[in-house]
């Protein structure tokens, strides 16, 4: 029995160490982790559980002459913060991390694991795409891994971490998940390289402008959250999680905070401008209201009209979405809209309740915006409100003008509790254009149509760009002092905590995609 259990930890010995010495040696002067260093550094300590460790490919001799142990990817479960996850990691020592079928069976058999216990499933990517010795199976592999992803969807937290190369059909599992996160420099992800591109297209493009993080974080709006290097990306990947639950049946993960809920906020006053003409900076707003100043803002460097991001309030997780009013004035356009949409979904699938800043002057007006789809893309937006059942409290701070304030989870489209403040200007448009509209003879034929079109702009605002009409229709539910907003949505996310909502049996809507 001896020999036997020496035998087997040569085999584990040498499972632990699948790639070649140059191998290991090229990926660390690239500043990159190798796959187990991966996982130790993300997981806690001694946490990790393997599977699979002795795997290796069945193909004949003369195909791959090498068959290594784990045949180029770690999978295994372990536990974050003490709360179980499954993951794989990617060995680009082996195979360059290409995908074959025993690698992407391990792969399936982690997230059927996954799926059945409950817990989220992380990727840590860093594969050269499908291997070519093996051909269409490698293929079909790959949508067995795409097909999971979508059973998975909204039930478990999924989280793809881009580490090195992912390229041509690879690109899609992470498309697929919740949250895609990128290390700037030494991560890449693109359907064709810079080759492939010249020669089809004629267009010269490095590999970094082409599928680095950057362009992926500010362009288009694929990497969620990048990081300067790969420890970085990990401790961010750990922060996410201390926000979501382990499944769509939980609650999630609630902390004790020493930020007093019946804290009052002045700064916000300072904050706000005089005119209402004058930008402020809406995360400046956020961050006075929730838990610690703390917010972990989605897709930062992308769709910047629009900001998101998770929070506490009390200790208990929130999704704060805000116009930004920094940014071509906080209005919507196609990709605010899409953005917005998706972090709404991601929210309510994971019973995260939304706190929603209001101060959207309109849709972003333009020919590029309406052949681009606006009407379309918005209406993510308005589905994605409508759809949501999670505890919802808006808070009008200041323009909430047309359909796009409708859109803005309005009382009228399902928002449970809605606050203004009294600064809040609610109206079919902007006083300068309703008056426009409205005394256009008077204007035309007046002695001095400058000092008529500002009174009339005065009488206009206060009249109807206000609160207070709203309020006596209860269209808002109350008008509050600005340093109050923090314990007012305090208070009514915990009255709302026990909402139950269910919406009509169906096979799934029809989000206008």
């Amino acid at each position: 029995m001896r020999e036997r259990v020496d035998q087997l930890e040569k085999r584990k010995e040498e499972a632990l160490h699948p790639g070649s010495e140059r191998s290991v040696e090229r990926q660390h002067a690239k500043g990159k982790m190798l796959a187990r260093e991966r996982l130790e550094y993300l997981l806690d300590p001694g946490s990790f559980h393997e599977l699979d460790m002795l795997a290796r490919h069945q193909l004949p001799d003369g195909v791959l002459d090498e068959r290594p142990y784990t045949d180029g990817v770690v999978t295994g479960w372990g536990t974050i913060d003490g709360r179980k996850v499954f993951l794989f990691s990617q060995d680009f020592t082996v195979f360059g991390g290409a995908l074959g079928e025993t690698f992407a069976a391990k792969i399936h058999k982690l997230m059927d694991l996954a799926l059945k216990v409950g817990a989220p499933c992380i990727g840590l990517n860093d594969g050269a795409g499908a291997r070519i010795q093996e051909g269409v199976v490698s293929l079909a592999s790959y949508g067995g891994i795409f097909h999971r992803n979508v059973m998975a969807s909204g039930v478990i937290p999924q989280i793809s971490v881009i580490m090195g190369p992912c390229a041509g059909g690879a690109v899609y599992s992470p498309a697929m998940t919740d949250f895609i996160f990128m290390v700037n420099e030494t991560s890449h992800m693109f359907i064709t390289g810079p080759d492939v591109v010249k020669t089809v297209t004629g267009e010269e493009v490095t590999l970094e402008e082409l599928g680095g993080a950057r362009s992926h974080a500010s362009k288009s709006g694929v990497a969620t959250f990048v990081a300067p290097d790969e420890k970085a990306v990990l401790d961010d990947v750990r922060y996410l999680l201390s926000f979501l639950p382990s499944n769509n049946l939980d609650a999630p993960p609630h902390e004790e905070t020493e930020d007093d809920p019946e804290r009052e906020c002045p700064e916000v006053l300072e904050i706000m401008p005089a005119s209402s003409n004058q930008p402020y900076d809406m995360r400046a707003v956020i961050k006075a209201v929730v838990d610690n100043g703390d917010f972990f803002e989605y897709f930062p460097n992308w769709a910047g009209s629009i900001t998101c991001g998770f929070a506490r309030l009390d200790g208990h997780p929130v999704g704060v979405v805000g116009n930004q009013p920094m940014v071509l004035a906080g209005v919507l356009d196609i990709e605010s809209s899409e953005k917005g949409a998706r972090f709404v979904r991601t929210c309510d699938a994971f019973n995260i309740p939304l706190l929603t800043f209001v101060d959207v002057p309109g849709f972003l007006p333009g020919v590029d915006q309406e052949y681009g789809g606006i009407i379309r893309h918005g209406a993510k937006l308005l589905y994605s409100y409508c759809e949501a059942t999670v505890p919802r409290i808006s808070v009008i701070t200041r323009k909430a003008y047309g359909g796009a304030y409708v859109v803005m989870d309005s009382k009228s489209v399902g928002s449970d509790l809605c606050f203004a403040w009294p600064s809040a200007e609610l109206a079919v448009m902007g006083p300068p254009g309703a008056v426009e509209i409205l005394y256009r003879r008077e204007l035309q034929t007046a002695a001095d149509p400058v000092a008529l079109r500002n009174q009339l702009v005065d009488d206009y605002t206060e009249r109807f760009a206000n609160p207070y009409m709203a309020a006596e229709r209860g269209i808002v539910d109350d008008v509050i002092d600005p340093k109050d907003t923090r314990k007012k949505v305090i208070a009514g996310f915990e009255v709302l905590r026990s909402k139950r909502e269910e919406l009509p049996k169906r096979k799934h809507g029809n989000i206008p995609l």
